[in-house]
């Protein structure tokens, strides 16, 4: 063999013996998970104090099933208040005029202020204040009485604050305005992070501010505006519970908590209400994932994760800090 034979043999290196990095932490959590999770399983199992039968028997009960009803319409109702007039009360923080701009601050700062139990609790009494809910001329009386005339009244119709003010009404709108202040912040944010130059490019067209609003800002900004909104609209599904203190009856949890009650099994309709707001907000969860996937078409996924980045907590964290 040549000495260049030789050379060219002996500078081949070796096969690489690629050997795997062990992860022997990841199979000692896996192990926990599964001790954790065979243990989580008897216990379902084999604890008595379940009830399965009879839990299963009493969540499905007609008032169950319109206490279910009325949560459904509770969410429905209060987050449309919430959306519409916290869309109002966003733009009047966006506007130029400073009395507009004070307002929607003095609103936010007072309904992200106060717990929304204290709300309810508070709406559920605004009987006190009034016996009749009345419309027509204010100050109608003062009036009156400035120009001689005794018992002058100016007004078109009313209501018994009694009947108006019932413990669904007073939790909606307890719920609903509370919700204003939390979605007039989701919504200017989304706003503002709608590009200047599009407003810029609109005016330039010469489209009025309000259609730039609906056809340039508003879908571009929802994007923005729809993640936190169904983390939102969770919170407020479980928040509506927090209406059994008024009381309202044709609720959920008020009804599950009164079988309990009466049959001395508190703990298995506790449960059963776990599984109702489980399989609720479950589906609120898909209707979620289809809406952002809908508004989020065009952008990447890089840019979906950030976003969802920026939005996440504002389910429980957002409620109780509230957004800057």
């Amino acid at each position: 063999m040549s000495l260049d034979k030789m050379e060219t043999v002996r500078a081949r290196p070796e096969p690489i013996k690629a050997v795997p990095v062990r992860h022997p932490g990841r199979w000692v959590a896996v192990v926990v998970i599964g001790v954790l999770t065979s243990m989580f399983v008897h216990l379902l199992v084999t604890n008595e104090a379940f009830q399965w039968s009879f839990m299963v028997d009493n969540m499905f009960r007609p008032p169950v099933i319109a206490g279910l009803r009325g949560t459904i319409a509770l969410t429905v109702l209060a987050m449309l208040i919430g959306v519409v007039l916290g869309t109002v009360v966003a733009i009047m923080r966006l506007s130029e005029n400073p009395i507009l701009r004070g307002v929607a601050w003095v609103y936010t700062w007072f309904f992200r202020a106060v717990p929304r139990l204290v709300l309810a609790i508070l709406f559920g009494n605004l009987g006190i204040l009034w016996s009749r809910l009345e419309f027509g001329l204010p100050f109608d009386r003062q009036i009156g009485a400035l120009f001689g005339v005794e018992n002058f009244e100016a007004r078109l119709f009313g209501f018994s604050a009694v009947d108006i003010l019932s413990g669904f009404v007073a939790g909606m709108l307890a719920l609903g305005l509370s919700e204003a202040a939390y979605m007039a912040e989701i919504v200017r944010a989304g706003i503002q992070s709608v590009d200047p130059g599009q407003t810029e490019a609109a005016e330039a067209l010469g489209m009025s501010r309000s259609q730039i609003l609906r056809r340039i800002v508003l879908p571009q900004a929802m994007r923005v505006i729809i993640p936190p909104t169904g983390n939102e609209t969770i919170g407020m599904l479980k928040d509506t519970s927090l209406v059994a203190f008024v009381p309202v009856s044709a609720e959920l949890f008020f009804q599950l908590k009164a079988v309990g009650t009466r049959t001395f099994q508190v703990f298995p309709m506790y449960v059963a209400a776990c599984l109702w707001y489980l399989l609720l907000t479950s589906v609120l969860l898909v209707g979620q994932y289809y809406l952002e996937r809908h508004f989020s078409r065009g952008y990447g996924r890089e840019e979906r994760a950030r976003m969802r980045l920026r939005n996440i907590g504002a389910e429980n964290t957002g409620r109780t800090t509230g957004a800057s």
